[in-house]
């Protein structure tokens, strides 16, 4: 299951930690008030369209119905169908799903793919439940959305403890139901079943796209920056392996345990290989042991905080030191840190820019799937990258343009495109 990191990264939230949608929205009124947004529209912009509450009953491998509570929610439909995740968790709760579900509808704005957001989650813990269980509560789940979802309506992908066996028994629940094989109702499917060549590496790759382009700003090169990865699952640990590939000199990786530290670069093929060995990066040889907390706090030039949200806040924003946030985490800084960072001149690639890449592949599994014709990885990547250098580019001239920080310029943007459409649909009201 994707991403175990995360029950242990919330322990270091810190005081200023927000409700997750007090945070996004935040965000979107301060960008909303910048772009002088229409009262309409900032009214309809604001709130999901829709949110599902139900309840699961699945039968455990005792014998015995355990009912489980679920959530699925539209935040908006203006640019195209909603899309976004589904998580198993067990502290998932609605407000956390909604501010999921409106940073979805950002990103995929600020990456010009033509879809809204979506998130959907089960108060379950997926640790102590047998794939039996996981399968039946999956499919149950599934039936209950069936009229919410589908390749023109909502299109799920995988999140925190889900991952392409949960997309497959999603897309055959639904299709059962459709008396036919629709492959396009979900994303993140294994290949064979309709899923992309270079899905999983996606969001990762992603990362390192937005991150080249940076470093760029600061006449570096790969050889010669320094990055600090909080994280090792689908997100940091693609994100260091493929850096270091690019020669990137990786000196700090974590895990849920705590993390590494070699200032002369860790060999991070040979890193992954022992954690996928041993289950923690505990007594790696050659390294220093850190604590996540600390790790977050290393000398590098790029920190790309690739595990959960409100890992940077005001309590020690003061203490980062890097050149560059790469945010391949959803909502890793809260919004009193992001004042810290920028006065102290750190450049930020906001999190709905830097993990973006998911979505983006996400999106070419689904004219993939629509087209019934599949590309080669070296396209789906090359296009990737094309997508992910565009809205780097553009996002820095939006910011240069209106003289605000990258992660307010990114909010405009995309507040500012889903705007437009939303205009010209008109407000059936």
């Amino acid at each position: 299951m994707a991403n175990p990191m995360a029950d242990e990264m919330r322990r270091f939230k810190g005081s200023d930690e927000k409700n997750p949608f007090e945070a996004m929205s935040e965000r979107f009124d301060r960008a909303a008030q910048l772009l002088g947004l229409d009262e309409d529209l900032y009214r309809v912009m604001r709130v999901p369209s829709r949110e599902i509450k139900v309840y699961v009953p699945v039968r455990m491998d005792t014998g015995h119905i355990q009912v489980f509570e679920g959530f699925r929610v539209q935040h908006n439909f203006a640019r195209g169908p909603a899309k976004g995740g589904i998580r198993y968790a067990p502290d998932v709760n609605l407000d956390e799903v909604k501010a999921l579900s409106a940073w979805m509808t950002w990103k995929c704005a600020v990456v010009n793919v033509p879809f809204g957001g979506g998130k959907g989650g089960i108060i379950c813990n997926p640790q102590q439940m047998s794939l039996g269980e996981l399968e039946r509560l999956t499919r149950r789940y599934t039936a209950e959305l069936i009229d919410f979802i589908g390749p023109d309506k909502d299109v799920p992908a995988p999140d925190m403890n889900t991952n392409e066996q949960t997309m497959a028994w999603i897309m055959d629940t639904y299709s059962m139901h459709a008396r036919h094989t629709v492959t396009a109702v979900v994303t993140g499917k294994p290949v064979a079943l309709g899923g992309s060549l270079g899905r999983r590496e996606a969001t990762g790759r992603g990362v390192l796209f937005c991150v080249n382009e940076a470093i760029k700003r600061l006449n570096l090169t790969p050889e010669n920056t320094s990055v600090v990865v909080q994280g090792s699952g689908n997100v940091g640990g693609i994100g260091a392996q493929l850096m270091h590939e690019q020669g990137y000199k990786v000196v700090a990786i974590s895990d849920v345990g705590g993390g590494i530290h070699n200032s002369n670069g860790l060999n991070i093929p040979d890193v992954l290989d022992y954690l996928q060995k041993n289950r923690t990066l505990e007594e790696y040889p050659g390294a220093e042991q850190v604590s996540n907390k600390d790790l977050l706090e290393i000398q590098c030039d790029v920190l790309a905080p690739c595990a959960t949200e409100n890992q940077i806040t005001s309590e020690n924003a003061d203490r980062i030191k890097c050149k560059i946030l790469a945010e391949g985490a959803n909502g890793p800084t809260t919004p009193k840190a992001d004042k810290i960072l920028h006065d102290k001149g750190i450049f930020v690639i906001p999190d709905i820019l830097a993990n973006a890449g998911g979505v983006t592949v996400s999106y070419f599994e689904w004219v993939q799937d629509r087209m019934g014709y599949f590309w080669p990885e070296s396209q789906v990547n090359s296009r990737l990258e094309e997508k992910m250098v565009a809205s780097f580019n553009e996002l820095s001239h939006f910011a240069s343009k209106h003289e605000v920080d990258s992660r307010t310029a990114a909010y405009m943007l995309a507040i500012d495109r889903v705007a437009y459409d939303t205009r010209m649909r008109g407000i059936y009201a």
